[in-house]
């Protein structure tokens, strides 16, 4: 009896400490069902079903801003493996308007290879060459590239070459779409990060 009265008295001290953890632990974290990518996505990528996932965040660490069904929306920026979906990677949304000031213009660069070393947020100047006269010209100064759109959607169309998307500032408008019907419109960086010296 008296072992038997050990044995149980062993398995109430167990079962209390067992509940008293079981008290004091914290509870689960709830967390917030969120979109994100499902694989690496370039700029300009227009989103499928098969291109985002759903993940669950704790509610501390969800960015601001994201985005619950994006599908068929245009980045604005790329995307890695696993990174939320937020308003600001994506053409057309509020936070991924141009800054007070500016207004969004879509430009077709007869250049395609060229449009495609553009990313967002780059700073351009944008120049106009009359190939008669043999002069060139600025028509925009420090453009800020909004979006590069996928080259299978912008060069459709007779005129050909690829639509980028910039900011400038609405007085400057008139000026670049004109340069863009009439004239060879092509870019220089306005920043651009070289290579640490060697000296």
């Amino acid at each position: 009896m008296l072992a038997r009265r050990r044995l149980l008295a062993a398995a109430c001290a167990a079962v209390a400490v067992a509940a008293s953890l079981r008290a004091v632990a914290p509870p689960a974290p709830v967390l917030t069902p969120v979109t994100v990518a499902a694989r690496d996505l370039a700029a300009g990528a227009v989103l499928a079903a098969g291109g985002v996932g759903t993940a669950g965040l704790p509610e501390a660490v969800v960015p601001a801003g994201p985005v619950a069904d994006p599908v068929g929306a245009t980045l604005a920026a790329p995307l890695r493996r696993g990174e939320v979906v937020t308003d600001v990677r994506l053409v057309g949304q509020p936070s991924a308007q141009p800054p007070p000031g500016l207004v969004a213009a879509p430009v077709r660069l007869p250049d395609e290879a060229a449009a495609a070393l553009l990313r967002p947020g780059d700073r351009i100047d944008l120049l106009a060459t009359d190939a008669r006269r043999a002069r060139s010209w600025v028509v925009a100064e420090r453009a800020l590239v909004l979006a590069v759109p996928a080259a299978v959607e912008s060069g459709a169309g007779p005129l050909g070459g690829r639509v980028v998307v910039l900011a400038v500032p609405a007085s400057g408008v008139e000026k670049v779409a004109a340069a863009s019907v009439a004239e060879f419109v092509t870019w220089v960086y306005s920043d651009y990060p070289c290579c640490p010296s060697d000296h």
